[in-house]
């Protein structure tokens, strides 16, 4: 039982780094599609989406650093 749940723990915390990175890159991302919007509309829908993946990185860190310290280990986000 406590290595399935060692293993549940690795993958929570992988899953958590994927999380992470894909929502960075999107940091990276969306205010170059911004700016190559063809319309005002397609912009302004960039720009909603780069501020709603700006609070999910802030709560993936918070949520990473809350897990790490219950367990007593390093958080998965740098």
């Amino acid at each position: 039982m406590v290595m399935k749940l060692d293993i549940l723990k690795t993958l929570t915390r992988m899953n958590l780094r994927d999380l992470y990175n894909a929502e960075n890159q999107l940091l990276k991302a969306l205010p170059k599609m911004a700016k190559a919007a063809s319309s005002e509309e397609l912009r302004d829908a960039f720009q909603k989406h780069l501020e709603q993946t700006k609070s999910h990185v802030e709560r993936l860190k918070k949520f990473s650093k809350s897990l790490a310290k219950s367990r007593g280990v390093k958080p998965a986000t740098p």
